[in-house]
């Protein structure tokens, strides 16, 4: 099958496996995130076909909707591949992709490296930054039911994954415990020019959000 038919496959396999997905994370996201990695690729020396598969399918049963299921997005994604008549080398090393992709607290070390994966990161972290950041992280949050901000929740930068995993703490909190340190987790130039681009949005905002919850703006 030619790469190309099995990138449109995948377009519409993806698609309609997001169909009903959290706002955050269903399809639009996947849109993104491909937009994002084609940018940053053609900056990179990496094979297309991978990174196009990978932001693909990076999110297609992520564990989170999934009852903490971290094999569910690997297996599903396997089996799709093998469908399409994709090569065990390639499906591997999609399946690494998935696997090695989660921020997980940014505490556990990334168990395998290569400049696709390096690629697709930066594109999934640069989605979780600037405006659509913010959108995402309140629709998430109230998604999860977690209230907005609350002074007296200090954020925790010492979680485990397992912390992590379970934590109900405001919106706000994801922040500082997650967003706003991307920046300096990047793996390209292009994702790292952008994330800092991004995050300095994100501050603009934070400070606006205390100045109207103090009452000072």
């Amino acid at each position: 099958m030619l790469q190309e038919e099995v990138i449109q496959n995948t377009i519409r396999f993806v698609k309609d496996t997001l169909k009903d997905a959290e706002g955050g994370h269903d399809w639009f996201h996947i849109q993104r995130v491909l937009n994002n990695a084609e940018l940053i690729a053609a900056s990179e020396e990496v094979n297309m076909f991978i990174v196009k598969l990978g932001a693909l399918l990076h999110d297609i049963a992520d564990s989170k909707f999934h009852d903490g299921d971290e094999y569910i997005g690997p297996e599903t994604a396997r089996s799709f591949l093998l469908q399409q008549e994709v090569s065990e080398e390639v499906i591997m090393h999609v399946i690494h992709i998935i696997e090695n992709i989660s921020f997980k607290g940014g505490k556990e070390a990334q168990k395998f490296k290569s400049p696709e994966l390096n690629v697709i990161q930066d594109a999934d972290r640069l989605d979780a930054l600037g405006a659509i950041g913010i959108a995402r992280a309140f629709n998430y949050g109230g998604f999860k039911g977690r209230g907005l901000y609350d002074p007296a929740i200090k954020p925790n930068l010492h979680m485990t994954k397992e912390e992590y995993k379970t934590s109900s703490a405001p919106t706000l909190n994801h922040f500082y415990e997650k967003l706003l340190l991307l920046k300096d987790r990047m793996n390209t130039e292009t994702g790292k020019a952008l994330a800092i681009k991004r995050s300095s949005y994100m501050n603009s905002f934070l400070d606006q959000f205390y100045d109207e919850w103090n009452g000072k703006s």
